[in-house]
């Protein structure tokens, strides 16, 4: 019996082959696969023809943020044993303290101290956190995005074992604020010159930011979904987004369309009140900046997200919850089920779908 509270359920087999490793020459040439969640149907196309299921009515929601290079290789100064150093989140107290991912965790203890790049950046563990996180402070003369720039490495995700050609193609075409540990993978589609096409056909876009942790990766533990811990995140909706939100609900023409669970997860968390679709009641959205670790999984009622752009996520994580609480369950193992059997690529640079 099924149950979508149930970690398991929310299991399926992917050959290891399905899993991108690089990204394709052109972005928009990823296949497209269409959940018509109302009746379960499943339709296949190619992205850059995604306008094709856009009205000039229906606003595009994006996550502008950009991802940094997160992971910088280095030496314990007192032994030379090489280290790892993932960032995760600037300290709001001192912005040359980092909260941090350390490798090998037992050895780097509060105290340690690591030189990076023959000692052009150095660091101190100044606190360890209880859940093993590491509070880093940097030592450097310089700018530090300078720095960063030139001894970082993007930050893929564990299942990515290809080193990466062109850090860009990390990176959506739009990227414009700094802060990401991981990209927000369904915009790594979009080209220029598809956006530019969907805005001359009508369709309005409006950007978010909301800077991805890692936390995105880190996987449920129990078999109960209720008792997984979810990650917090920093994000930001601009008045002039806000604005065109509310209004598309306002007039009751359009759909507002999220580009990625982080653009679905930023508006619902900016949403206020309880939805009341029967009665054609959408709260509105506010403008502002905030922390959020909103949980989205089957039972949720969505606030303000009529639709939703999205890769394929990992068996069992929080993402194929969210997505399977927009297109219902059922609908969104099938599609699974159905983008293996039609060989789909999965995960970061994988392909992607559309529910509608």
């Amino acid at each position: 019996m099924i149950n979508p509270l149930r970690k398991s359920d929310y299991y399926y087999d992917l050959p290891e082959e399905l899993i991108a490793q690089d990204p394709l020459e052109k972005r928009d040439e990823s296949r497209l696969l269409i959940l018509d969640r109302s009746s379960g149907k499943i339709t296949h196309d190619v992205f850059h023809n995604i306008s094709q299921y856009l009205t000039p009515d229906d606003l595009l929601v994006l996550n502008d943020t950009k991802v940094i290079p997160a992971r910088l290789l280095g030496i314990k100064e007192d032994t030379g044993a090489s280290v790892e150093v993932l960032l995760l989140r600037r300290s709001d107290a001192d912005v040359n303290v980092w909260e941090s991912l350390v490798r090998p965790g037992k050895k780097l203890r509060q105290g340690a101290r690591i030189s990076f790049g023959d000692g052009r950046l150095k660091a101190e563990i100044i606190d360890v956190l209880p859940d093993g996180n590491r509070l880093v402070q940097f030592e450097y003369e310089g700018i530090w995005e300078e720095i960063l720039d030139s001894l970082g490495e993007m930050p893929l995700p564990p299942y990515i074992t290809h080193k990466l050609k062109d850090r860009d193609r990390y990176q959506t075409v739009y990227a414009k604020y700094e802060g990401s540990a991981a990209a927000p993978t369904a915009g790594l589609h979009f080209t220029k010159e598809l956006l530019a096409d969907i805005e001359a056909k009508g369709t309005k876009t409006a950007y978010v930011t909301l800077h991805v942790g890692l936390g995105t990766f880190r996987p449920v533990k129990e078999e109960n979904i209720l008792d997984h811990h979810m990650h917090t995140e920093w994000y930001s909706v601009s008045k002039e987004t806000a604005d065109r939100i509310n209004e598309i609900h306002e007039t009751g023409k359009g759909r507002v369309i999220c580009v990625g669970t982080t653009s679905c997860r930023t508006i619902e968390s900016a949403a206020s009140g309880p939805p009341d679709r029967a009665a054609g009641n959408h709260p509105r959205v506010e403008a502002g900046s905030a922390e959020t670790d909103i949980f989205i999984y089957p039972g949720y009622k969505f606030k303000v997200t009529d639709a939703l752009i999205t890769n394929f996520h990992l068996p069992e994580s929080t993402l194929i919850m969210l997505v399977s609480a927009l297109g219902g369950y059922e609908n969104v193992m099938k599609a699974y089920k159905t983008a293996v059997e039609k060989r789909y690529r999965f995960f970061s640079f994988g392909d992607a779908m559309l529910l509608i």
